[in-house]
């Protein structure tokens, strides 16, 4: 046996490792080390001398392990044996806490270990006595919440309800209630259920997705929702279920105003901006990314950890060092680390700390033993969220066990931690055999804490059995400083349906004490039907504005039937709170066209430049974009570049649409555009004949000019002559480009664009206007410049051939005349297509597939070992990332990030490197899996999705190139099953330039 002797306890030789775990998502670290199983590397070494256990601190001293920012203190709540594994908690109605145990991570969800605790305090002092398991044998269990007098849990692939009916502590109802999300991915799974403002229970999807439908007496029911993408709210009244904005990892909390906060792995805070449902109303609207990260130091912003590194990784790591097994020191001896595991991202609201720490936002990071904090300060509709605590965390503990994966705004005002207390949080794929043979993954299955952070000077208040108040003493709840009070108040006025407490509630609307509780008020009424005309125009007048834009929201089902009320929301136009005028820009969508066109164009001059707003906006015309767009073209003040982006939409919807209405409206305002911005009135008839509907654009035309057509041919004639003109800035050429669809196929015009001393952009401007043409001389042009396309272009040129009718076809001629090399497709692509063609084509593509010799991947990887034991060069590697890896990846600011994040790649090692670039499909995370989509119009696209919405998808290609489609646009829509990124990156990179590549991407900070 060959040794290697290491110092334990040298702090940070390797501090940012990444912790790959339920609460630690990516998918380029758990394929890193089968290939050393087969090396017999595990024989050779033995370590059992040196990887001694790390022993557990017993909770009193566990504490002691603990720094927290000053002016808070940490007191325990409960431990082992009470409680295990906690993962997610709950409190019902009278303080007792449910606490989910998730025993069954990482490997060993066979088993069927999970649990459901239930935890009571008996004297009231804070501390939880007495334990009892309310109920077990569930699947890797991930999320509950207290409801109707039971609990829902999630454990995927199921969402159960459960209830104890004869009060002994144990579920006598065991029921699922929705199934079908997705758990292939243990670091993807549903989670966070939270009550929210509309009296349903939110809840995340997680990566792994799911097509979820209601059980019924035991039998799913019904075709089910994608939830792929997005996040998911209950009623619990009908027990139905609707999707949601999100779409996020690991942790979902709404602030007091209903405003929702997710966090992703390595985006550890962002604000979902919208609801989804608004823009199901309008299938024509493509509203920009419903998540927005708002860290103002970025996604993944530093944190600063106080614990060791475990031994394990010191160990992995002078393996490393000293090239016994392949690999660099991590982290270049830099001594913090970064988020790579953010997860429960919760925001405070309790009255347990001084005031002005109110509403921060609070995640964790398991894999660095610690809990981050940040003020959120508004900026319009959006916040930003500012670091407290400079160059140290909110609260940090020195013992590696201190796994803070959840957190609750508890009945007390503190703030619960859920500690997983686990020895060793890690993706078991992702350990040396010969390390993993030495540790036990288990390790802490019978350990876990839950504790709570509370000012120096708090002092507990007694605990409130909610479940013995009057529906009077609930409503007097509303007001109360502790939000878990209030909510479930709110909960329980909901479930009751106790209509007693109407007069109550409409007192509370206009004299309540605090505008959280109005608005709680306001919602409440809702979940009683009790919410009137009269009630809502009070509250349009509150002093407070979150008030008004909830009246606003609250008032869209009574303004059908109240004119009044229909008259004072559209006055709110000019309200000076921005949140207001966001909810209106929704909300006019549910007025007579005639009443709404003006208040929406007023919000179109103060607010259409943002995009979320101009979205918001374009909702809201499902019916009566053209009067809209007729009262914008009338315009008389300059318009702003949002404004413009807003009436070119409305004129390709107008145009898709084709009411006559509209275009009514449209004849009528044209000439008036024309005199004052030509220009632009070209544009916006081409973007109403985007369709390929001539005759509409030669009827605007007319309207113009007597002769239409004449106008249109010089319309694009002056396109034309933009497009090929060398000295016009490259911005304008492409942006003249897609009016060239409407004039016939030009097939030498199109060489000289596809001539590689044409710039990059302009060229693939070109091929995606190609795609529109669908002659076979298309794919001749295309096939014959394929030799002298780079990587990047021949996949908009793949694009082109896919969407042609004769395309594909001419291409398998083109490769069997070896005129194109197999080697040059993209054969996933390939693959993906047979199903969406011809028999007989699917056969051809089949052989073409066998024909290509199948590569093994391990053997490949494993010949590429070499490289790691080169001295590369980093210039040089620089070259090589640009030429093969910008696309898609981004390392100091050069290239596009559309892939995994290469900075928290690095710290996990060359050889990790090495794996994902010669093998990307071994592991693929959900979120970086290609898809094809097909369109209506016959177009081919690929690519990851990035965004989407209930009326659209964002696909993001290389070249950090997107492309949005509306649903109704899309014909088929299916997974390839695999990575956007190239399986084939040997031919283009050899042992030496990878080599430079590795030293290139290991050497930047």
């Amino acid at each position: 046996m060959r040794q290697i002797v290491v110092v334990r306890g040298a702090r940070h030789l390797e501090p940012f490792c990444m912790s790959f775990s339920l609460f630690a998502c990516g998918r380029i670290a758990i394929v890193i080390f089968p290939l050393f199983a087969a090396c017999g590397f595990a024989e050779e070494f033995d370590f059992s001398d040196q990887l001694p256990r790390i022993a557990p601190r017993e909770p009193a001293e566990a504490l002691q392990t603990m720094q927290v920012a000053p002016g808070f203190r940490v007191e325990q709540a409960a431990c082992e044996p009470n409680v295990v594994d906690p993962v997610a908690m709950a409190f019902d109605e009278d303080g007792r806490l449910f606490v989910i145990e998730m025993r069954g991570y990482s490997e060993d969800d066979g088993q069927i270990l999970g649990r459901v605790r239930l935890l009571e305090d008996l004297n009231d002092d804070g501390v939880y006595e007495k334990s009892t398991v309310f109920a077990d044998h569930l699947s890797w269990p991930t999320a509950i919440t207290c409801a109707r007098g039971g609990v829902i849990v999630g454990a995927a692939p199921d969402i159960f309800f459960l209830k104890d009916d004869n009060g002994d502590g144990v579920a006598d109802q065991r029921r699922v209630v929705f199934t079908g999300f997705g758990k292939t991915n243990v670091q993807g799974l549903l989670n966070t259920f939270k009550w929210g403002l509309d009296n349903r229970i939110h809840g995340a999807t997680s990566s792994s997705g799911g097509v979820v439908k209601p059980v019924v007496d035991g039998e799913p029911q019904g075709d089910g929702i994608n939830l792929r993408g997005r996040d998911f709210a209950i009623d619990t009244g009908a027990m139905t279920m609707t999707p949601t904005s999100g779409g996020a990892q690991h942790g979902m909390s709404f602030n007091d105003w209903g405003d929702k906060f997710v966090c992703s792995n390595s985006d550890h805070l962002q604000q979902v901006m919208y609801e989804d449902s608004y823009y199901s109303r309008n299938p024509y609207v493509a509203p920009p990314a419903s998540r927005q990260s708002i860290a103002a130091d970025g996604p993944q912003a530093d944190v600063y950890r106080t614990s060791p590194v475990e031994d394990w990784r010191v160990i992995r790591t002078k393996l490393r060092a000293e090239k016994i097994v392949p690999g660099v020191v991590e982290g270049g001896g830099r001594p913090a680390g970064y988020f790579t595991g953010a997860t429960g991202v919760t925001i405070f609201r309790g009255n347990g700390w001084p005031a002005q720490f109110q509403g921060n936002a609070i995640v964790g990071d398991v894999g660095s033993n610690l809990i981050h904090r940040k003020q959120l300060n508004s900026q319009g509709i959006a916040y930003s969220g500012t670091r407290i605590d400079e160059k140290s965390e909110f609260l940090s503990s020195s013992d590696i066990w201190f796994r803070p994966v959840q957190f609750a705004n508890a009945p007390d005002g503190s703030l619960y931690i859920a500690d997983m207390y686990r020895e060793v949080i890690e993706h078991p794929k992702s350990l040396p055999p010969m390390i993993k043979q030495h540790l036990d993954l288990t390790s802490g299955r019978d350990r876990g804490r839950i504790y709570r952070i509370v000012g120096d000077t708090y002092e507990r208040p007694p605990t409130l059995k909610l479940s013995e108040m009057s529906a009077a003493e609930l409503v007097e709840l509303l007001d109360d400083p502790i939000s878990w009070r209030r909510e479930t108040a709110a909960r329980l006025l909901y479930e009751q349906s106790d209509r007693s407490a109407v007069s109550a509630l409409i007192s509370q609307v206009t004299k309540g004490a605090t505008p959280q509780g109005r608005v709680l008020a306001l919602y409440a009424l809702a979940g009683l039907d009790s919410l009137d005309a009269a009630t809502v125009s009070s509250a349009l007048g509150d002093p407070h504005p979150r008030v008004r834009q909830h009246a606003v929201r609250l008032s869209e089902p009574l303004l059908r039937n109240s004119p009044a009320l229909r008259q004072k929301v559209a006055a709110l136009v000019s309200d000076s709170d921005p949140h207001v005028r966001y909810q209106l820009a929704f909300t006019l969508g549910e007025l007579p066209v005639s009443e709404k066109q003006t208040p929406l164009a007023e919000l179109v001059q103060t607010d259409g430049a943002n995009p979320y707003f101009a979205a918001a906006i374009q909702s809201s015309v499902a019916a009566g974009a053209g009067s809209l767009l007729a009262e914008l073209m009338t315009k008389s003040d300059p318009l702003s570049s949002g404004e413009t982006k807003l009436i070119l939409a409305l004129a390709k919807q107008v145009g898709k649409q084709q009411r006559k209405e509209d275009v009514a409206a449209i004849l009528a305002a044209l000439p008036q555009l024309n005199q004052t911005n030509a220009p632009l009135t070209s544009q916006l008839i081409q973007q109403m004949a985007a369709g390929g509907d001539s005759t509409l654009a030669t009827q605007l035309a007319a309207s113009l000019d007597g002769n239409g057509a004449s106008m249109l041919s010089r319309m694009y004639d002056q396109a034309l002559a933009v497009v090929v003109d060398n000295k016009a800035p490259i911005d304008k050429r492409v942006a003249a480009m897609p009016t060239l669809r409407f004039r016939p196929f030009d097939a030498d015009l199109f060489a000289d664009l596809l001539e590689p001393s044409q710039p990059l952009l302009l060229q693939q401007a070109a091929l995606q206007t190609l795609a529109y043409f669908k002659s076979a001389e298309v794919a001749d042009l295309v096939i014959a410049r394929w030799s002298a396309m780079s990587p990047a272009l021949r996949q908009s040129a793949f694009q082109v051939l896919a969407a042609n009718p004769t395309g594909i076809t001419q291409l398998l001629n083109a490769v069997q005349a070896e005129q194109i090399r197999t080697a040059d497709l993209d054969l996933t692509m390939l693959q993906t297509m047979k199903s969406l063609v011809s028999d007989k084509l699917a056969l051809r593509i089949d052989a073409l597939l066998k024909s290509e010799t199948k590569s093994d991947r391990d053997a490949i990887v494993q010949a590429y070992r070499g490289a790691l034991q080169i001295s590369g060069d980093a210039t040089r590697g620089e070259a090589v990332f640009l030429k093969n890896c910008a696309s898609c990846h981004q390392m100091n600011g050069k290239g596009h990030p559309i892939g995994p994040n290469l900075a928290a790649m690095k710290n996990r090692g060359a050889e990790a490197i090495l794996v994902n670039v010669l093998n990307p499909n071994l592991e693929v995370n959900p979120q970086y899996l290609s898809y094809v989509c097909l369109t209506n119009d016959g177009r081919a696209l690929t690519g990851i999705i990035a965004n989407e919405t209930a009326t659209s998808i964002t696909l993001l290609q290389g070249e950090n190139k997107s492309e949005t489609i509306l649903r109704i646009d899309i014909d088929q829509l299916r997974s390839t099953g695999a990575s956007l990124m190239p399986q084939d990156l040997e031919k283009q990179i050899d042992p030496h330039a990878m080599a430079d590549l590795l030293r290139y991407l290991l050497d930047q900070n």
